[in-house]
């Protein structure tokens, strides 16, 4: 994605099952679980740039021994910075007490992060927020063990005034209306009422506080618990949460809208974001980790007991089909062949728009992460290419001599690296027609592999803002002084706010819908966003169920190719002098490479929970209003 478009969190839990001296003898060291957790973080960098954060629980420690620990950072580096945390702290113990050094009790004692349970996150913010204090995971802490809850996610809440609100009632005062604060204290309350209802049975049954509290461990329920807490809760979600005595869970939400694998043997537990991120780390094939289901919850007792539980009734599954297209990483085995599949569905529309003329075209993607929809595009721009010559040979079998023979089957599709990012240039200069100029310069081009006669033919994984499009790469292509230039988004025009977990939350901001707004100018239909406004307005004091997304009708009068040839002109400036086309990706192509994951709300209006509908329209609304403000 050639747009700056902030990312998506990403989790990590690990969950050791074997006393730590084992992991000291097989492994060699009893900070086996510290150095998995940052492999785990770091193969989920992608994820997260805005901050990290590690937490650690130790088992079966003896009263006035710290067994929590918590390190975050907001740094420019923020896992590196952790994690050097980390180090020094445990180097420093290790140093001053080098009795510690094959005494794995003694570490375990004394050293903190050393452990059996851990949580990590990585994290993009979607508010803008990037303070510490808005780091994950978060600590509720208590002097009962069991009452102590540590939480991080990769969610967005829809309806985070209405969860507030639940809690006031609830008698509480939270500190902050967030979502992660909101869902936290949830989980929380129903967390107190558990151990509270536990305390008071075995205090029935004749049991001290002190006798109590392993049969509460035991017997706390986590699936009512986060059945109770999640009673309500209207986004996408992977929640994953430690109790200060050694359970531990992983939530998602019951459309499946946010990812989340696991995989479990006789040693560990593990739960990640992404799939390849726990096949890397533990060297496990692909079958052998696991997606956990929506609505599901992973839960993993002290006693080392692992179950799946159904939390909430699972609607239709909407996994998010942008994770698939950028976000996640492409090593996975189903995401890499399904970028592939993208990149060779949408080639018939690329032929069409340089008129089947690849024999003057060169292909090339731009980012980097582009490159595997690129190797698809090009095998089927190459299967193309071998139809058009097996055609002519057997139309010309009779005359065709050996030389005629050899220049047919040498002619192959040209594939060029023409446009390289800039990772040192800043845009340093605030003033605005100085900086213009340097983004202009944030990509380099390759000179001298394009012919004034060429198509040159660009994919990208997605176009959302269109900016650096129009500021610099379409700039820079130019200059190599090709015939035309072809810009394919291997994914559908954006069209929608998000408002699970991405930062796309304003509508004026998507190219596409610029583009319609000029349209429905230039066509005298902007009557349509009057009527759209005062439909959205009216559904203002709805329930959220009763919500209709009346957006989609600012769409309804034009064809995609007309939208996409209206985002063609307003991206092209005047000193541009090839012809510009942009090509979008279809909705059928996209669940067909897709088939799995079919969240495509961004592209369709088609959101997977109520509280969708409502924020596109608050978005509309504030659009028309002229508020900059987000619409949830």
């Amino acid at each position: 994605m050639s747009d700056a478009i902030k990312h998506e969190c990403g989790i990590a839990l690990l969950r050791l099952k074997k006393p730590l001296e084992f992991y000291k003898e097989k492994y060699g060291s009893a900070f086996y679980g510290v150095q998995k957790m940052y492999l785990l973080m770091e193969k989920q960098h992608n994820r997260g740039q805005d901050g990290a954060g590690f937490a650690s629980i130790k088992l079966d420690v003896q009263p006035g021994q710290r067994y929590i620990s918590r390190v975050r950072s907001n740094d420019a580096q923020p896992i590196q910075d952790v994690y050097a945390q980390i180090n020094e702290r445990i180097n420093q113990e290790m140093a001053d007490h080098p009795e510690y050094a094959d005494n794995v009790a003694l570490q375990k004692a004394n050293i903190p992060y050393i452990g059996e349970l851990f949580l990590g996150h990585v994290r993009y913010g979607t508010f803008g927020k990037n303070n510490i204090e808005s780091v994950h995971p978060f600590l509720r802490q208590n002097n009962w063990m069991h009452r102590n809850l540590i939480v991080a996610g990769n969610f967005n809440m829809t309806n985070v005034k209405e969860l507030f609100n639940s809690l006031v009632e609830l008698g509480q005062h939270p500190k902050e209306m967030a979502d992660t604060v909101t869902v936290m204290e949830k989980i929380g309350h129903f967390l107190d009422d558990e151990v509270t209802d536990l305390y008071l049975e075995c205090k029935n049954n004749g049991l001290s506080k002190r006798e109590a509290s392993p049969v509460i461990a035991e017997k706390l329920d986590i699936a009512k618990i986060l059945k109770r807490a999640s009673k309500g809760w209207d986004g996408g979600y992977a929640m994953a949460g430690l109790l200060g005595h050694g359970d531990a869970f992983v939530l998602r939400d019951p459309a499946g809208i946010r990812p989340v694998y696991f995989y479990e043997d006789d040693e560990i537990v593990v739960v990640a974001s992404e799939r390849p991120v726990i096949q890397t780390v533990f060297n496990v094939p692909f079958e052998k980790v696991e997606e956990l289901l929506p609505g599901n919850a992973l839960i993993i007792k002290k006693n080392n007991t692992v179950s799946v539980q159904e939390i909430t009734t699972p609607t239709i599954k909407k996994a998010c089909s942008f994770e698939r297209i950028y976000f996640s990483r492409g090593s996975d085995a189903e995401i890499y062949q399904e970028r592939k599949h993208l990149g060779k569905l949408i080639l018939p529309a690329v032929l069409e728009a340089i008129e089947n003329d690849t024999d003057n075209a060169v292909f090339s993607y731009i980012p980097n992460t582009a490159e595997t929809s690129f190797y698809g595009m090009i095998e089927a721009a190459n299967d193309f290419l071998n139809q058009r010559k097996n055609q002519f040979i057997l139309n010309n079998r009779k005359t065709l001599t050996k030389e005629k023979l050899e220049e047919i089957l040498s002619v192959k599709i040209r594939t060029e690296k023409v446009a390289i990012k800039d990772a040192k240039l800043r845009t340093f200069i605030t003033e605005d027609s100085s900086r213009d100029d340097l983004v202009a310069h944030v990509y380099d081009v390759t000179y001298g592999v394009i012919q004034p006669t060429d198509n040159l033919v660009i994919i990208d994984d997605s176009i959302v803002r269109g900016t650096t499009l129009k500021m610099s790469i379409l700039k820079m292509m130019d200059r190599l002084h090709p015939k035309r230039i072809v810009v394919v988004s291997s994914a559908p025009q954006i069209r929608y706010p998000d408002c699970y977990g991405i930062d796309m939350a304003k509508l004026e901001g998507l190219i596409a819908f610029q583009a319609t707004m000029a349209l429905l100018k230039e066509r005298n239909l902007y009557h349509i966003v009057d009527e759209v406004y005062v439909k959205c307005k009216s559904q203002e004091n709805m329930a959220d169920a009763e919500v209709v997304n009346y957006v989609t009708e600012i769409y309804a009068p034009f064809t995609d190719t007309e939208i996409s040839n209206k985002i063609a002109q307003l991206l092209t400036s005047e000193t541009i002098q090839a012809e510009v086309k942009i090509i979008f990706q279809t909705i059928d192509n996209l669940h067909q490479a897709c088939p799995n994951n079919l969240g495509d709300w961004y592209f369709t209006g088609d959101y997977p929970t109520p509280g969708g509908n409502r924020v596109v329209n608050r978005a509309f609304m504030n659009f028309y209003e002229g508020k900059n403000a987000r619409a949830y």
